[in-house]
């Protein structure tokens, strides 16, 4: 059984992340270079992204879909259950390589990506919260 209130909650906390980058959202690649612009915005990427893949351990281990053997197999299993649509499985694969880079390879880290998911992509985060949403309400 899906655990209601935690996925809420974090959907909620979702929303309060996505909410918070768009009132720091970078106009253009010149005030994103501002460090501390830059480090808020991906920081706030970061924990958005994780508060995604949180939602999906959740629905994983709530509808019984089996024990992923690695993180990735956690987005085969939402796909291959029709949980979440392909193009979402997707976006959230893409999404997942740039938290790993935020956090593992942070000096590394290509600013126009990351300013390219902070001025046009945070929609991604609000179709995810549908179709979550949509999977909580057949659950």
């Amino acid at each position: 059984m899906v655990d209601r209130e935690r996925v809420l909650a974090k959907l909620d906390q979702l929303r309060g992340y996505v909410d918070e980058l768009r009132t720091i959202q970078p106009v253009n690649l010149g005030e994103f270079r501002q460090t501390e612009k830059r480090r808020a915005t991906e920081r706030l990427l970061q924990i958005s992204i994780e508060a995604v893949l949180d939602i999906c351990h959740l629905l994983v281990s709530g509808l019984r879909l089996g024990i992923p053997a690695e993180e990735d197999d956690v987005l085969t299993k939402l796909d291959h259950a029709g949980i979440l649509s392909p193009h979402m499985v997707g976006t959230l694969r893409r999404m997942k390589g740039l938290r790993n880079i935020l956090v593992h390879d942070y000096g590394r880290t290509d600013e126009r990506i990351v300013y390219e998911m902070a001025s046009s992509q945070l929609g991604d985060f609000s179709d995810f919260s549908r179709e979550a949403l949509a999977a909580l309400h057949r659950a």
